[in-house]
């Protein structure tokens, strides 16, 4: 991976973004998408728009969400301590005993999430796993006045993790989910600037995706694409416990390629092209069946308008939706260069009808 890259993917993974408070994410793909697209622009929902030949033809979307899974302030009591609620898919059992940054009017503060000791709990408490109701986060805070001073009620936080890189690879951090996707299509746009191609391609970093694929609703009705490829990522079952996941939904291995999907929500022929361009391309791939519509921006461009022609493609995650989820940086790349070739592939006479 060229070093601008890694170094926008680090810079992307390193802010606090969860759904509907994307903004921190979205400077930073702005800024970056400027050094390349022909227009860059943000809409009214948040999403970020990189346009790369415009006037080609078809009109191409890659979407990749940069929201992330966080916490809202929910209520400050009179001791000074937080109740929050949850933004997008939580494991409670993650949240006890983290530590997290919550995002305020006066920049980044520290938190620790509380529990009552084990000591003081109930036998029958013990054996119970602790919902986000018997949680709070503790700011240090003397009094609820001197906490109202410092944290506002609405605003987010996120687990206290950042960006780092394993032996061989490995690169860990909350938000992979799918923060790597956004990186990945502004990543493939960058490389289509390079290449000339014959489409129209629009790269788009979407946002509230966890709360309800928001963002490539509205995205997709605005772009009007004729085709479409969404990136974000998929269970890895390479890992220890995962057993019965590979017998049920395949075995999917970190470094293993691009994972494309097949299935309803997938374009025969957008999927051939996806195969092809990897055969030719000597781009290592995995397979996913989707037997229905998937819980991921795809889904939701796919069904835009009159319809568009939709591909998904997916990095392997390990440990998904926890702060340290886990993809290879080599996927990272391949991913991104699966679908800029692909999209260079694409002219006026592609047709994308299935049959």
């Amino acid at each position: 991976m060229e070093q601008v890259s890694r170094a926008f993917l680090e810079r992307l993974l390193n802010t606090i973004s969860p759904s509907g408070y994307e903004d921190e994410a979205a400077a930073v793909v702005k800024a970056e998408a400027a050094a390349f697209a022909d227009e860059v622009s943000v809409d009214v929902h948040g999403n970020v728009t990189a346009v790369v030949n415009r006037g080609g033809r078809p009109r191409v979307m890659l979407a990749g969400h940069v929201d992330e899974i966080g916490l809202q302030i929910a209520n400050i009591d009179e001791h000074g301590f937080l109740r929050f609620v949850g933004i997008g898919g939580w494991d409670p059992q993650i949240l006890q005993g983290q530590r997290v940054w919550i995002r305020t009017s006066g920049g980044r503060i520290p938190g620790v999430i509380g529990k009552k000791a084990i000591h003081l709990l109930k036998e029958d408490a013990r054996k119970k796993v602790a919902q986000m109701e018997d949680l709070w986060i503790d700011i240090g805070a003397r009094s609820e006045q001197e906490a109202r001073s410092r944290v506002a009620v609405g605003d987010c936080a996120v687990l206290a993790h950042g960006f780092e890189e394993l032996p061989n690879g490995v690169a860990v951090a909350r938000g992979m989910d799918d923060r790597c996707g956004a990186f990945v299509v502004m990543e493939a746009a960058r490389l289509l600037a390079r290449m000339k191609p014959g489409a129209e391609v629009h790269a788009v970093a979407t946002v509230q995706e966890e709360v309800g694929l928001r963002g490539a609703i509205t995205s997709a009705y605005r772009i009007q694409p004729q085709a479409a490829i969404a990136v974000d990522v998929t269970h890895a079952t390479d890992y220890p416990g995962m057993k019965d996941e590979r017998e049920r939904i395949g075995r999917i291995r970190l470094g293993g390629g691009p994972v494309v999907a097949r299935g309803p929500n997938i374009n025969p022929k957008l999927f051939d092209l996806l195969v092809e361009t990897a055969k030719a391309r000597s781009i290592p791939i995995q397979f996913e069946a989707e037997p229905r519509g998937t819980g991921t921006d795809a889904n939701a461009i796919q069904l835009s308008r009159g319809g568009v022609a939709t591909g998904l493609v997916s990095v392997p995650n390990r440990y998904m939706h926890t702060p340290v989820e886990a993809v290879s940086l080599e996927d990272l790349e391949r991913v991104y260069h699966l679908l800029a070739y692909s999209v260079a592939a694409m002219g006026p006479e592609t047709s994308f009808v299935p049959w």
